[in-house]
């Protein structure tokens, strides 16, 4: 039995929330929606939050999925204590792969940023977005064919998780996925309110890019040998 904490699940919260990519897309939508109105801030707050909201909820039907998928496959004799080790060494791969890339960045690194090769269709999609509307749909879209490309934190979450029941599981995905969207809504905030503009986010995201690869990547390799020394 994965003896669950809030500490686990928080620390792959983290991990997963200061990955720059959805970070990056918002800002994208906010500025484009600055562009096409610039003194209606109220139009950027509602873009914003609902962008935040596409992503949580769309988070929370993915993770429902990643924890029955566990929940199937561990139903087969002998196959969980592997599954179990085979996550925590997930985890740790996926931290190395942050870490790696605070010492040597590139851009698009498989597993923990956006593939390059989808950057110009995102702009361009995101270029048409000049709504709260368009902002929630645009964030269902990132949500089910681009962060999936970064979302091991929340794989290794869904197989902690997969030895509760269903129902039980519901509020850490809540606990998860607040914490996951926290990073979104306080930019959000932070444009709205007057604290900074949407160009100094982007700024400050791209001179720390690989401090928040850092970061994620010393809670996910932490979260990894917790696992494999049996304290989660």
């Amino acid at each position: 039995m994965v003896d669950l904490s809030i500490f686990t699940i928080l620390s792959l919260a983290a991990a997963d929330a200061v990955n720059p990519c959805e970070i990056a897309v918002l800002t994208l939508v906010l500025i484009n929606i600055l562009i096409h109105d610039p003194k209606n801030l109220k139009k950027v707050l509602f873009a914003g939050l609902a962008f935040s909201l596409a992503i949580f909820l769309t988070y929370i039907v993915y993770g429902v999925v990643i924890i029955q998928f566990f929940k199937l496959v561990q139903a087969l004799a002998g196959l969980r204590l592997y599954i179990k080790y085979g996550f925590a060494v997930l985890a740790i791969i996926l931290g190395l792969l942050n870490i790696k890339d605070y010492f040597s960045y590139k851009p698009g690194t498989i597993g923990t940023e956006m593939p390059m090769s989808l950057r110009p269709r995102m702009k361009k999609l995101v270029h048409s977005i000049t709504s709260a509307k368009g902002a929630f749909f645009i964030g269902i879209f990132v949500t089910l064919f681009l962060l999936p490309c970064t979302m091991g934190p929340y794989i290794v979450a869904g197989s902690i998780l997969s030895v509760m029941d269903l129902v039980k599981t519901i509020p850490w995905l809540l606990i998860y996925n607040l914490v996951f969207v926290s990073p979104m809504l306080l930019i959000t905030a932070i444009v709205y309110f007057g604290f900074k503009k949407v160009e100094d986010v982007v700024t400050w995201k791209d001179r720390n890019i690989r401090k928040l690869h850092l970061i994620a990547g010393i809670l996910t390799i932490l979260v990894g040998i917790a696992m494999i020394i049996g304290w989660v």
